[in-house]
């Protein structure tokens, strides 16, 4: 249970073979997008996956090939069939997006999608 509460907003999702983090984007966060809103981010589905993607290349490189994005327009959505690593990626990516410093360092190197 305490898992669930640590990476709220985001909530978790468990299917017969795989497990998934998920996120109504929009409101968290924000902020943090309207910074680079010239460039083409919104703060969708998609932003949330350039910034979770730039995350796992500075921070966690060997989930790079276990955790995947199906994100929309409104949901961002990471999943794996590693319950273990995806539960990881989820509590490091929150701690993460409450580091106000650290997350604008690891949004300056996302793309737009």
């Amino acid at each position: 249970m305490e898992f669930f509460k640590k990476i709220e907003p985001f909530y978790w999702v468990e299917h017969e073979e795989c497990f998934c983090v998920c996120l109504e984007v929009g409101d968290y966060k924000a902020e943090l997008f309207n910074t680079r809103s010239d460039e083409g981010f919104e703060g969708n589905g998609y932003d949330w996956e350039s910034l979770a993607i730039a995350f796992l290349n500075e921070k966690m490189p060997e989930a790079l090939d276990i955790v995947n994005f199906d994100p929309e327009a409104e949901l961002f959505c990471a999943y794996s069939e590693d319950e273990q690593m995806l539960r990881k990626f989820a509590l490091e990516f929150k701690s993460i997006c409450e580091d106000d410093k650290e997350l604008k360092d690891i949004f300056s190197k996302a793309e737009v999608m």
